[in-house]
């Protein structure tokens, strides 16, 4: 038995932002393209396209500018808003992972679980 849970960002009760779209910011930021940030999680361009339009819809401003192709192709950086949103919701979510587990070994014990199975 493992506690599981999902974290995301939400206004009047509307999903805005959480670990998928967090991690494509992320890979954006690493190989500086949406389209190899999709490839890395086997998730299509236009699909990846779709995701950060929306959100961007949503939040009201730009996560990422777009370059044109060109001599060396084309890319994408992150804006000074999608790096703080990203970077922040990843810290988040790191620290409320440890905190999650230090919770999961308080309450769900061995003993805890032992008294399930009797």
């Amino acid at each position: 038995m493992k506690l599981n849970y999902k974290l995301w960002l939400e206004e009047d009760n509307n999903r805005l932002f959480g670990d998928g779209p967090a991690d494509i910011l992320r890979l954006v930021d690493k190989y500086g393209s949406l389209r190899k940030a999709a490839a890395k999680i086997n998730m299509s361009y236009s699909q990846a396209w779709q995701l950060i339009d929306k959100l961007e819809h949503k939040l009201g401003f730009k996560l990422l500018e777009k370059q044109v192709g060109g001599r060396n192709g084309g890319g994408s950086t992150l804006t000074a808003k999608g790096r703080l949103l990203k970077d922040t919701f990843l810290k988040f979510r790191s620290e409320a992972r440890r905190q999650m587990s230090k919770l999961e070994v308080k309450h769900f014990t061995k003993s805890f679980k032992e008294k399930l199975k009797e």
